[in-house]
């Protein structure tokens, strides 16, 4: 195969427990095989030409990954673009080295590090300081959502011709209904699927839960990676609300086991204040599994009117709808059956062929 690439494709920070970022760079870029792209990655893959990079450049190596990512971005990959003589760069996050003759074409999944920042964290800095230069010196800017998009016009001031939205998609394999055994030692439980940072949302859905009339028939699971700075103020909520005994946390779930657990669910609860895309949403509807999810953000354009959509700062209105899940037989086959259809409308092909679509225009 010709190894003088014209488009080099930036794999270094995937992940072996795969996020939404690595979730999106792995289904995307096997759609882009007709640009005849090298892979920057740390193993090889078949029927692509690999250029090895270290393995030590992800957040798995905690934030000193982030920094060895930042700083083999800076200086080493334009040593590589220019040796591959390619002329396009594809990073699937928004990082591409600054001050340099480098073309790039970067995708950006989320602000929320500006919308919601923490005082030491050293995303805010890097969201301030370093993405705004990455997107100004960008050919162009794909993103996740419409909202993304608003979010890139209105906080970095970056022109709305340059940026085109594509929406994500899911596992259709995968995420499907399943005949599901009714559990005789659990109680029908609501899910939340995803961290436990506080722009998600989570102590609303335990208060939220606790406001239920008869909260003592149903369980509440949280599934989606403990964090110490949050994790233990949720169980402390839960014990003074009284629901410590119908509260599960449940960790990481390994992605085999999401399906079982998405199915077997009486609804998602995702009240999330802000998301790029919000994969849960779309992979609870994929399983035919009612979802309660906000009305801001990108959660509309992801649920259509396959949801209850909630105003996620109400209280109330999370608890209606969970009431209204927990008694409503009807609404939850009504939920089922448009959550199915509206699924079916994102698929990995469509979110691939719209991005061959966009690398095309500039790769020359």
């Amino acid at each position: 195969m010709n190894h003088q690439s014209q488009l080099l494709i930036n794999l270094s920070l995937l992940l072996s427990k795969p996020t939404g970022i690595t979730v999106y760079a792995n289904n995307v870029f096997p759609y882009l095989k007709s640009l005849e792209p090298t892979l920057l990655a740390s193993q090889q893959y078949q029927d692509f030409n690999t250029y090895l990079v270290p393995n030590n450049l992800t957040p798995e190596q905690g934030t000193r990954g982030h920094l060895n990512r930042l700083i083999w971005t800076q200086f080493k990959l334009p040593k590589i673009y220019h040796k591959l003589q390619a002329n396009l760069l594809f990073s699937p996050v928004p990082e591409a080295p600054l001050y340099s003759k480098c073309r790039s074409v970067v995708m950006v999944h989320d602000l929320i590090p500006l919308r919601f920042p923490k005082k030491t964290s050293p995303l805010t800095p890097y969201f301030k300081y370093y993405i705004p230069q990455v997107l100004k010196q960008a050919e162009h800017i794909i993103c996740n959502s419409q909202a993304t998009a608003k979010d890139i016009v209105d906080i970095f001031n970056i022109p709305a011709q340059k940026i085109t939205p594509i929406l994500l998609a899911y596992d259709q394999e995968h995420f499907k209904p399943l005949e599901v055994k009714e559990d005789a030692l659990n109680l029908p439980y609501f899910l939340y699927l995803g961290r436990h940072d506080p722009h998600k949302n989570v102590d609303r859905i335990v208060e939220a839960f606790a406001n239920l009339k008869k909260n003592k028939n149903y369980q509440l699971w949280l599934a989606g990676p403990t964090d110490k700075r949050y994790t233990p103020k949720l169980i402390e909520q839960a014990e003074e609300l009284g629901i410590d005994k119908q509260l599960k946390i449940l960790d990481y779930v390994e992605y085999e086991q999401l399906p079982i657990l998405l199915n077997q669910a009486l609804a998602l609860v995702f009240p999330s204040l802000w998301e790029g895309f919000g994969f849960p949403v779309l992979e609870a509807m994929g399983c035919g599994t009612p979802v309660i999810t906000s009305n801001i953000s990108s959660l509309p354009e992801v649920a259509g009117d396959a949801a209850l959509l909630i105003n996620p700062y109400n209280l109330e209105e999370i608890t209606a709808a969970m009431e209204k899940i927990a008694t409503d037989d009807e609404m939850r086959s009504h939920l089922k059956r448009l959550g199915l259809q509206q699924a079916k409308k994102f698929s990995w092909q469509n979110t691939g062929e719209q991005t061959l679509d966009v690398l095309k225009q500039f790769v020359s």
